[in-house]
């Protein structure tokens, strides 16, 4: 899977040399949750965490498919995670993340609506569960046990927004995790993320 994201990466540098690809900047807060269900310090019930509050930021590319239509994608680092709802046991975990998404940008007013979905690939490049009462872990090394949990993750994306003609870009967008990221999957264990925020960004190029 870490050689399926690394693919979709070189694909989105090589997007950059077309000359009609509009490519940006993006970043903003993102507010994440996971779905936990058997993790081995809560007994066996199933709740989705409170909300961790994070940072979803990168570099953005649109590449033209027709007259209004686009294929979204880029290269983002995306801050996920959650509080558990009855201890001070945090999750925060780290990805780069490649989105997929179908893009749809009619012209509406002086700019452009934005509406686009599709699936993203994630890979973990960090993660660290703290104030578990059994000290702070790493989720991807083996010394988390019950707690640990697959670096690769994938799901649907869906982002709202409005670009204006000097390129800045607002918008709103959501991840829904389709992976079970849990490494231990005995007595049906799962891991689930769930993501949305806002985002403020600047369109270069293209149309």
């Amino acid at each position: 899977m870490k050689k399926v994201l690394l693919s979709a990466a070189a694909l989105l540098i090589a997007s950059l040399s077309f000359g009609q690809a509009k490519w940006g900047i993006v970043a903003g807060p993102q507010f994440s949750s996971m779905t936990v269900k058997n993790p081995g310090l809560t007994g066996t019930s199933k709740e989705t965490s409170k909300i961790l509050t994070g940072i979803r930021a990168g570099v953005t590319v649109d590449i033209p498919l027709a007259d209004e239509f686009y294929i979204g994608t880029g290269l983002l680092y995306s801050g996920k995670g959650g509080k558990a709802k009855n201890s001070d046991a945090k999750t925060t975990l780290s990805y780069l993340e490649v989105p997929i998404h179908f893009m749809f940008k009619p012209e509406v007013g002086s700019g452009r609506l934005v509406l686009s979905a599709g699936p993203y690939l994630a890979y973990g490049i960090s993660g660290k569960i703290k104030d578990t009462g059994l000290g702070d872990f790493n989720v991807y090394d083996d010394e988390s046990l019950l707690l640990k949990q697959k670096r690769f993750d994938a799901g649907v994306g869906i982002n709202v927004g409005y670009e204006m003609p000097m390129g800045l870009y607002f918008g709103l967008n959501t991840d829904l995790g389709l992976i079970n990221t849990a490494d231990n999957t005995n007595n049906d264990r799962k891991f689930k993320n769930t993501s949305f925020g806002v985002s403020v960004g600047y369109k270069f190029g293209g149309k």
